[in-house]
């Protein structure tokens, strides 16, 4: 696989280097795949010896252990972040890669008069990250706009999804196992521009506002309860600002963990762990993560 993928198959690599966190061990071996092809390549060879395949998307929403990931793990290269616009007066479809940024994919309808991804403004993550996890912000998500998803097997056989298969759910969809998106198709409506720029904008506004900046991080910690949210439980447990290790609940919005520089996946851990236990004591409500863990813990 080396062979075939040259200085794109890297042995050891840092995960740091590749997540919002900046928190991660050395994978076994990265490879970032440029086309369907090499991707194809990569599932088959590592079916063919049984290896674990790990796929890192953008690096936001994941927290990856200390002691790295055994295996394969793929990031899609950037032959994965083309989009293909197919407009009429009405709306517009978009094929938006795997790798694309899902926040530049927002800002680019946006400008060009097309609404339904507002909502993805600031979100760092990718595409194909944002599908799998159903990102979504400000009363929308990727369900709202996503209609097929194209991607490959375990064995490197491609699969066309249609949204009713996707059964999406609040942070999370049904995909097969083993399954990398490649590319997701969103419908969009067309509107005046400047009404659509607005909204972004105000969108943008609150997150400024309301989150921390300066510091690396990886978005939401834990998924909202019903009815409720995580930040507000953990503000009224009194934790914000805790600190364990170099990693600290944010004054600026409890439901999101700074690193100050040089933490580690254990001090994350830490805080969530303290986090969970604290609002089940005082709230009688147990928080669900909303990163995904990776890796060695």
């Amino acid at each position: 696989m080396a062979a075939s993928l040259g200085v794109r198959a890297c042995p050891g690599e840092s995960l740091a280097r590749h997540t919002s966190f900046r928190i991660g061990g050395p994978a076994e071996l990265l490879v970032a795949p440029e086309t369907v092809e090499e991707l194809a390549f990569v599932l088959r060879a590592t079916a063919a010896c049984a290896a674990r395949v790990t796929l890192l998307g953008g690096g936001s929403n994941v927290l990856v252990g200390d002691g790295g990931v055994r295996g394969v793990v793929v990031k899609l290269g950037r032959g994965f972040a083309r989009l293909e616009w197919h407009e009429s007066a009405s709306g517009a479809e978009v094929g938006a890669g795997a790798a694309a940024n899902l926040g530049r994919l927002a800002r680019a309808a946006a400008a060009r008069g097309l609404a339904g991804l507002e909502h993805a403004e600031g979100i760092p993550g990718s595409v194909g990250g944002a599908l799998f996890m159903n990102a979504g912000a400000y009363g929308g998500d990727v369900a709202g706009a996503a209609i097929t998803v194209e991607g490959l097997d375990g064995r490197g056989e491609p699969i066309v999804l249609a949204r009713e298969e996707l059964r999406f759910r609040y942070r999370g969809a049904a995909l097969p196992p083993r399954f990398v998106v490649t590319r997701v198709r969103f419908a969009l409506r067309r509107e005046d521009a400047a009404s659509v720029c607005r909204r972004m904008e105000e969108i943008r506004q609150r997150r400024v506002a309301s989150q921390p900046h300066g510091r690396a991080n990886a978005g939401s910690i834990f998924k909202n309860p019903a009815g409720d949210h995580a930040g507000r439980l953990i503000d009224v447990a009194g934790l914000k600002g805790a600190r364990i290790g170099r990693a600290r609940i944010s004054e600026r919005h409890a439901n999101f963990i700074v690193n100050e520089g040089g933490a580690l996946a254990e001090d994350v851990k830490g805080l969530m762990d303290l986090a969970q236990r604290v609002v089940w004591e005082r709230s009688g409500v147990w928080l669900e993560p909303e990163v995904r863990f990776v890796g060695t813990w």
